[in-house]
Parts: C-alpha cells; structure tokens; sequence
C-alpha cells in the first residue's frame, strides 16, 4: 500500500525494507525516546513476515517513509486500533531528511488514519523529556490527557485535525 503524499509517499514495509528498519531502530542518537530493539537482520525479517499478518487483517501499518525518488526518509507505525481510536508511533526521521518531512509524515498519519480507516481520535504517548515531539503534537492541538513520570499520554481529536489541516494544507 502506497499512501501518496506532495513530496513524501508513505508505504507499508517489506522484507526487503528490513535493514533499513535495523539500522533506524539502533541508531541510538534517533532512538533514545524509543523502546530499544536488539537482535539481527535475521530477527527484524522475521518480524516483518508476522507484521505482515497484522497488516492483512487491518490491525497494524508500519510505513516507511520515503522521498518521490524513493530515497528512505523515515518510519512511521499505526496500531492499537481501539473502537474509534488509533495509536501513532515509532517515528523515526533521518538526520538529512528534508525539514518538511515530519509535518507531512504527521499529517499523511492522520489522513490516513481518520479518513481512509474512520477513526474519530487519535491517542499516542511521549517521553516526557523529548521536548521536539511533545512541542510538536501541542502545536498541533494534541492535548495531554494523563501522564506518568516517563510519559505524557495525548488525545488528538479529528474534529481538531480538521482545524489544524487548513493551516497545513500547503503540506498535503
């Protein structure tokens, strides 16, 4: 599946995708506010091929994140679809990635996500100490519900997407 954006695709991962996905998940500068992945290309392989079920049956997309020329820019996740609401994450950008990548990345998350799966909200959680992302999801309009001393957890209503879409359409 190929979500096709104005100067970014989003595409489900492959087998093929697999060191990529590696290289990403232990790159600890990008990965310090991620759960930590251990194990081989081997073991990443292996976890695409049980993703892929997920993925059949409507319950997870993990999407690289790509360039128009098919340059790997990045990975995005969608998954613990509840009844009217998705989880976003394991959001990962390249270092060289053009600056415009996250917004449009974020934005095809949630077309995607409210509009082609029918979701009304979005909840997502953020350490507490990654200040980017967290002042990322505010702007947006993602509001803090509950948080713990790690996290904060963020409700994201479709209703306010609307809203903000209009303000970054020159994105879509």
């Amino acid at each position: 599946m190929i979500i096709c954006g104005k100067n970014i695709n989003l595409r489900t991962v492959e087998t093929c995708d697999a060191e990529f996905i590696l290289s990403m998940r232990q790159n600890k500068n990008k990965t310090k506010y991620l759960s930590q992945v251990t194990g081989t290309l081997e073991n990443q392989i292996n976890w695409i091929k049980s993703y892929k079920l997920r993925e059949s049956e409507d319950k997870e997309f993990y999407f690289l994140i790509e360039a128009k020329d098919n340059d790997k820019l990045g990975l995005v996740r969608l998954y613990d679809f509840r009844k009217d609401s998705f989880c976003w994450g394991s959001w990962l950008i390249k270092e060289n990635a053009p600056k415009s990548t996250a917004i449009e990345s974020a934005l095809q998350v949630y077309e995607f996500g409210f509009y082609k799966l029918g979701f009304k909200k979005s909840h997502f959680d953020v350490r507490k100490n990654n200040d980017k992302v967290v002042a990322f999801h505010k702007r947006f309009g993602a509001e803090i519900t509950e948080e713990n001393e790690i996290d904060y957890f963020f409700n994201f209503e479709k209703t306010n997407y609307e809203l903000i879409k209009e303000k970054y359409k020159r994105y879509l």
